[in-house]
């Protein structure tokens, strides 16, 4: 397991998690929602590249590059760090690891 699929993987489950937990404490059905799509593609995405699939890391970074916006707006909204400033930087952190490991593979 390189560096890209564990970014992917880790990433989904803390977007899971964080729908869970968004639900959990503001009764956002939007964040459950999004958290439990937006996670379970992220970690099909990795577990597609883990077996094989070229696409697994793309389809990661797309989802992950949309997270980074999604969450650049509601800061910009909200105005508050947490939790969308965080998961800011967590959608950059696993962007850049699955973009560094995409690089690799195509020289």
């Amino acid at each position: 397991m390189n560096l890209g699929i564990a970014a992917a993987i880790g990433y989904g489950a803390l977007t899971v998690v964080g729908g869970i937990i968004g639900y959990i404490k503001a009764k956002s059905q939007a964040s459950l929602i999004s958290g439990l799509i937006s996670g379970s593609l992220l970690i099909f995405a990795g577990s597609a590249q883990l077996m094989g699939q070229s696409w697994g890391l793309t389809l990661a970074a797309a989802i992950s590059a949309v997270l980074v916006i999604v969450f650049i707006l509601r800061l910009v909204k909200t105005r508050k760090f947490m939790p969308a400033g965080m998961l800011i930087l967590a959608s950059f952190a696993s962007l850049g690891a699955i973009v560094y490991e995409l690089s690799g593979q195509y020289q």
